[in-house]
This record gives structure tokens, sequence and C-alpha cells, in this order.
């Protein structure tokens, strides 16, 4: 079995983000990280492999430091990598998903395809649905749940409100993994160590015939948050703070 893993290289979430021009922002001494959705299903593929045995291969479209999520990733248990580098901070799903339907089809279509269900910087929450319509597989996302059975997939999917689905889908196909699929593993140094030896093949976008700049979204302007104003108490009985949290809404916030 032959598995591609997504895995984007992103901002941790605890660090602190400025503004820098209008559609960028200060990275040098920001600490980045594999996206946390991604590692499930790194997890998942190492997991399936181990069992049924085949391959785990990463793919990350990113910048040169992404190495080091990559190799996060490998010592985990993947067995070796492709790197597409791009120096864009915010390269659009559509152009992402298409690096990485070309990459597969380089290096040969996989039985399985996993993702995060969403990368938590710009949580555009498309590139797993445009790679799955280029490549023509079956896509669920926000799987906490797969079995396998031959050449079909049993999946269960989180559908908002507490609810849950039930999907049967046929191999190959695409599964957006999310938190309680299973418990990613930590690497133990040996593990880390035979990491740094495994293969990780890197090429350019151009290299794939893909121009960054003809990209059909892209980030007009980006605005720090504004700092919270000082929160009000209010006091009295009951009836009269719900009357004037009424009136709060109703004539300052306008919201009523």
């Amino acid at each position: 079995m032959k598995i591609f893993v997504c895995v984007k290289h992103v901002p941790d979430t605890a660090a602190s983000i400025k503004v820098a021009g209008d559609g960028g922002f200060e990275d040098g001494d920001i600490k980045f990280i594999a996206n946390p959705y991604d590692e499930y299903g790194v997890e998942e593929a190492v997991s399936l492999v181990e069992k049924q045995g085949g391959e785990v291969v990463i793919v990350t479209v990113g910048n040169a430091a992404a190495v080091s999520t990559i190799r996060g990733a490998l010592a985990m248990g993947a067995h070796r990598a492709i790197l597409v580098k791009t120096d864009c901070q915010f390269l659009e799903s559509d152009l992402t998903a298409k690096a990485l339907k070309a990459v597969m089809d380089q290096d040969g279509l996989p039985d399985m395809i996993f993702t995060g269900k969403g990368s938590v910087d710009t949580e555009s929450f498309q590139t797993q649905y445009r790679l799955a319509g280029s490549l023509g597989m079956p896509v669920v996302n926000e799987v906490s749940f797969l079995e396998l059975d031959n050449d079909k997939a049993l999946v269960q999917r989180e559908s908002g409100g507490g609810e849950k689905q039930i999907i049967e889908l046929m191999l190959p196909c695409v599964i957006g993994a999310t938190k309680g699929l299973n418990e990613p593993r930590y690497p133990k140094f040996p593990d880390i160590m035979r990491a740094k030896k495994k293969q990780i093949k890197e090429m350019d976008l151009s290299q794939l015939g893909i121009d960054p700049s003809q990209g059909k979204v892209g980030f007009e302007k980006l605005e720090s948050a504004p700092e919270r104003s000082g929160g009000k108490m209010l006091t009295g009985s009951v009836e009269d703070q719900v009357t004037e949290l009424v009136k709060i809404l109703k004539e300052n916030e306008k919201v009523l």
C-alpha cells in the first residue's frame, strides 16, 4: 500500500504574529510546526503500513525551512518525503492542490491520501477537496474513525452539533483527518536520528509548471486584530442586568 500524507509547515498557534506590509507577516523569529491536524494523518498512515506493509510518503508545499517539519513526520515512521519549495507565505489552495497533484502524477498515484481537516493558519478547508477533484477520487473530511476492508474504507466523520456520519468509499480516496482518529506518537531519539538519513526530494513550483502569480485568490490586505476594550460588569438583580444588556446590544453595539 502506498500512502501520501500532505503536511503543511505552519506558525505555532501560540506565536505572536506581526503584520509586515499589506499581505504578509514577519516570520524570521516565529516558531513553525507541522499543522496539528496533519499529524493525525501521518499517524494513521504509518499505523496502516505497519499492519499491512507499504510506503508512506510525506509531501509538503512550503519554504526551505519546512524541512524541519518534514523530518518530524519522517521520525514518526514515514519512509521518504517530497518538498515543493515556494517562498509564498499564502499559496492559495488551488495552486497548492495543483502542486500536490503534479507531485503524485510524477511519483505514482497512491492507494490513499491523508490531509488534516484544515490548516491552522489560513483555515481555507479547500485543498483536500480540490486535490480529490483533480485526481477523480472520493473525499471525506473531519474523519475521526477509519477502517479498511480490501478496496473500501469505512469512515466516521464529525458533522457538527455532536452528530456523526458513517460513510463508505472506494479506494483510492482522500481522507481529511481530525482529532479522535488516533493519538499521534512522539518519536524517540533513535527515530529522530534515523529520520535524518531518510530521503527528502526537493523541487520548485516551476519544475511542476506552476506559476504562483497565476493564482485566482490572494490577500489584498492583512491587519492586526484590534486590542480588546475593557469589559463592563453589570450589577443589580438578574432582571436589571438583562435589561441593561439588551439596551447595550441595541443602542451601543447595534446588533439587535
